[in-house]
């Protein structure tokens, strides 16, 4: 939960909350004036089942420093410029979990839901280029097997796609090297979700259907007015069916050619994202390639790209595990920090981690909210246990700009072991009556629209 959807909920209660700096904020109206985003902006927070993310790392059993940093800067809004730091916006919260965020939408930047304007007047007003052109959002899955990078192919390097998102399209302040080479890291370390219809070479395995045989035949043949061009030329199957080119294919423009992998559950399609199915985008190169498909030929193309596109597990329901375990990736960053007494990169672990922990906090709402009944006493426990390794996490950060590493060491080793025993227990008490229990998380979210609605009425 940001800070926008933090005040955005409190606002509903008549409360009031405190931002990520400690300040008491007024909480305000999500359709009223005072919010850093267009009104009306979807960020899809309130999601109970989030993108899986698979490592590449997870084979050797453990994440480096470099990609848990890289994580954890990923995870946070400080290395973006103003607006985005306001609104408690990072990577992460377009790009969910390493995989697009496909309910994303913003007003006078998007012009539908998973695409955004990173051209745009709002963050960045001296990188708008006056024309609202939005991108669809990708996923980030497979990232090291993509270049080049952006809609248009524009960057050659992770590296310099990473800066030019900070600096140019949200107005951060230039990122020492380490923090760009720490978000490279992670991004490459981000794997596709593995597809067992998937064979070496990019062949299709297993118990293929008649129609998924016949797709696979007609994404190999050349086209007819071109023997050169086929589908697979392209998107080449043995190499994770990209080419590394960019192409014009009748959308406006030359594009890069996106991977297939993964691709069910990376809709919208096309660089602006125009297609919600895949029977659109074959209707698409039917009729700008004269491909003369029969109404069963596009059938069976869809068919075949849904098979390529599979991937197993694709989500996992959002709980307090999953929450502390990621919490916990972000924390190791403090064990080489610490010692190092390397005040940025505890600095920033502190702010991102206390941020994620007073998220967290919020998913067991406290007394005042009377759209969640039962379990009043467990919740505040929950809650309190939270509060107190926020409070431990800050007196780390003081430890080590005073020079104290071995208190700050004490501390983190104190704070590990909460994280491990008091914490997750305290939590799983109290999660029947949390938000991520779905009676409870949809009950809540049904009265928070209630009195959003009532407000707009009574204007």
């Amino acid at each position: 939960m940001n800070f926008l959807r933090l005040c955005i909920t409190a606002a509903a209660f008549g409360l009031v909350v405190v931002s990520s700096h400690g300040r008491v904020a007024m909480a305000f109206p999500v359709d009223g004036d005072q919010t850093a985003l267009p009104v009306s902006t979807e960020l899809n927070e309130d999601a109970l089942d989030r993108p899986r993310e698979v490592f590449r790392s997870d084979i050797s059993g453990s994440k480096s420093y470099l990609v848990n940093l890289g994580n954890l800067a990923f995870s946070s809004p400080s290395i973006l410029g103003g607006v985005a730091q306001q609104a408690g916006m990072s990577c992460g919260t377009c790009h969910v979990n390493g995989a697009g965020n496909a309910k994303f939408f913003m007003p006078r930047m998007s012009t539908r839901p998973g695409n955004f304007d990173t051209t745009g007047p709002l963050f960045n007003p001296k990188a708008d280029n006056g024309v609202l052109d939005p991108v669809r959002i990708p996923s980030l899955r497979g990232a090291r097997y993509l270049a080049p990078y952006g809609a248009d192919g524009r960057m050659a390097s992770l590296h310099d796609f990473v800066r030019n998102v900070i600096v140019n399209e949200f107005a951060g302040s230039e990122p020492s090297p380490v923090i760009v080479d720490a978000i490279v890291a992670y991004l490459q370390d981000i794997d596709f979700l593995p597809n067992p219809s998937l064979g070496p070479g990019g062949r299709l395995i297993g118990k293929i259907s008649e129609s998924e045989r016949r797709g696979e035949a007609l994404f190999a043949k050349p086209f007819p007015h071109d023997p050169g061009m086929s589908c697979a030329g392209c998107h080449v199957p043995s190499g994770s069916f990209v080419d590394h080119r960019q192409h014009d294919v009748g959308s406006g423009g030359l594009f890069k050619t996106p991977t297939l992998r993964n691709a069910d559950f990376n809709a919208p399609y096309f660089h602006d994202g125009r297609f919600d199915s895949y029977d659109q985008v074959v209707a698409h190169f039917d009729s700008v390639f004269a491909l003369g498909l029969t109404a069963q030929d596009r059938k069976d193309l869809a068919a075949y790209l849904t098979a390529v596109g599979d991937g197993t597990q694709p989500y996992e329901h959002e709980g307090a595990a999953a929450s502390l375990k990621e919490i916990n990736d972000f924390a190791t960053v403090l064990g080489t920090a610490i010692p190092a007494g390397d005040k940025d990169v505890v600095g920033l672990a502190v702010e991102t981690i206390g941020g994620e922990l007073r998220e967290l906090t919020e998913q067991y709402p406290d007394r005042k909210n009377t759209s969640v009944s039962g379990g009043g006493e467990e919740r505040m426990n929950a809650r309190g246990a939270l509060k107190e390794v926020v409070l431990l996490l800050r007196r780390i950060e003081i430890e080590v700009g005073d020079g104290r590493t071995a208190d700050a060491a004490a501390d983190y080793r104190n704070y590990r072991y909460l994280m491990a025993a008091a914490v997750p227990s305290l939590l799983a008490g109290a999660e029947q009556w949390s938000l991520f229990n779905p009676s409870v998380h949809d009950q809540h979210y049904m009265a928070l629209r209630q009195v959003l609605q009532s407000r707009r009425v009574a204007r």
